[in-house]
């Protein structure tokens, strides 16, 4: 039995076989009649891209190698040189030139400052509230005929009040006695020349005023600017700046003040608005450096003046004293300091007094500059420390106007008041 089960086994192998060979035979002829179809596209692509750069794409093995249409090559193009415009040849377009900017655009403009002659007769109104005080009160009571000791002792404790000062008052009570004996006062205008005349002799008249602020041996005048905090010493010296300027005098500022923040801008500014330079220093800098620093500059651009503001400090400390001493003894290594100006605050009365004597004693004070004369109705305190001192007040500032820094005259000073 096991043969005819091989034989049917045999069979059906050869049987498999023939099919599985006529497949593989149909699929030939398949093939080599029509190729697949990407095949055909990728042939046609690869003709067309040949045909068009020229050069063989083909492969090998059974792609048949497609020779490229014959092309015949065109003629180069012929180009023409063109110039470029001459704008544009190795050079920068042309700009139409321009006006130059005019020297105002450039340069800051300068203030207009007054006139420095009689300044303080144009402020006259702004001692409104001393004139009340002092000259109103004295002319009622010299013109209501004879005085008694009443009378007398109103007259005293009027000066007192309006600051004046014990010795001051004293003196002008006893001149007012002496002239009430010899010359009647019978009307109004009596009572006003007697006052005027007794007061303006009590300010001094003959004290010299001046700011020396010309040149000497071939060196600037050097201004030097103290006072305690608050009293508006570096507007003092940016107005006292204007002042000299106004005079013809080339000013130089000197920054000295190094511990108050912006102190050092704000003299800048001033100086800017009136054309002086300003000498300055880094913040905390030794001021005695700076000083020195403000003399030698003036003395290279041979200015007329140079001025120097100082820092404030506290008549009470004695470091802060001996530090402003040392700025004085430094700046006169290099040229004399010709004025020591002291900025008081007409408003403190009295405690100014105190303030004068101490700095007087550090660096010999030269004359005295009132600052806020016109917020105060104790004018007086312009005889008190010209009595205290023995030195002229040869400023007054009776506003916060630039130009409200004014030379101290005593006879207008008087009239002012009266």
């Amino acid at each position: 039995m096991e043969t005819p089960i091989i034989i049917a086994i045999v069979v059906v192998l050869a049987l498999l076989a023939l099919v599985v060979l006529g497949l593989v035979l149909a699929r030939r002829r398949r093939v080599s009649i029509a190729p697949p179809q990407d095949k055909a596209i990728e042939q046609a692509d690869r003709s067309t891209y040949q045909t068009k750069a020229g050069f063989d794409f083909g492969q090998g093995g059974d792609t048949a190698t497609l020779e490229p249409e014959p092309v015949t090559p065109a003629a180069p193009p012929t180009i023409e040189p063109v110039s470029p415009p001459e704008a544009q040849v190795n050079e920068a377009p042309q700009v139409p030139d321009e006006p130059e900017p005019a020297t105002e655009a450039t340069t800051p403009a300068l203030d207009e400052i007054e006139p420095t002659a009689g300044r303080l007769g144009r402020l006259r109104g702004r001692l409104a509230r001393s004139q009340g005080a002092l000259g109103k009160s004295m002319l009622g009571l010299l013109g209501g005929g004879d005085l008694d000791e009443d009378s007398w002792e109103e007259i005293e404790d009027t000066l007192l009040m309006a600051d004046v000062g014990t010795a001051s008052t004293t003196a002008i009570t006893d001149k007012l006695r002496a002239e009430l004996a010899t010359n009647s006062v019978t009307s109004s205008a009596d009572a006003r020349a007697l006052l005027t005349k007794v007061l303006t002799e009590q300010l001094h008249p003959e004290l010299d005023r001046s700011v020396k602020a010309l040149p000497h041996d071939g060196r600037p005048a050097v201004v030097l600017v103290v006072g305690v905090n608050g009293t508006g010493k570096t507007t003092t010296t940016g107005k006292l700046a204007r002042v000299l300027v106004a005079d013809g005098r080339r000013v130089l500022l000197g920054a000295a003040d190094t511990f108050r923040a912006a102190a050092a801008d704000q003299l800048q500014t001033w100086g800017e608005r009136v054309g002086a330079d300003t000498v300055r220093g880094k913040e905390g800098a030794d001021p005695a450096s700076v000083a020195f620093d403000a003399v030698s500059t003036g003395i290279d651009t041979g200015v007329d003046v140079v001025i120097i503001d100082t820092a404030g400090r506290l008549h009470t400390k004695t470091g802060l004293m001996d530090e402003l001493g040392k700025v004085k003894r430094v700046v006169e290594k290099k040229a004399a300091v010709d004025e020591v100006l002291l900025v008081l605050d007409a408003t403190i009365g009295q405690n100014g007094l105190t303030q004068a004597r101490v700095f007087a004693d550090v660096v010999d004070i030269t004359g005295v500059v009132l600052t806020k004369l016109d917020g105060t109705a104790k004018g007086g305190i312009v005889f008190a420390v010209q009595e205290e001192l023995g030195v002229p007040v040869k400023l007054v500032g009776l506003g916060e106007g630039a130009d409200d820094l004014a030379p101290f005259d005593p006879a207008a000073f008087v009239d002012a008041l009266l």
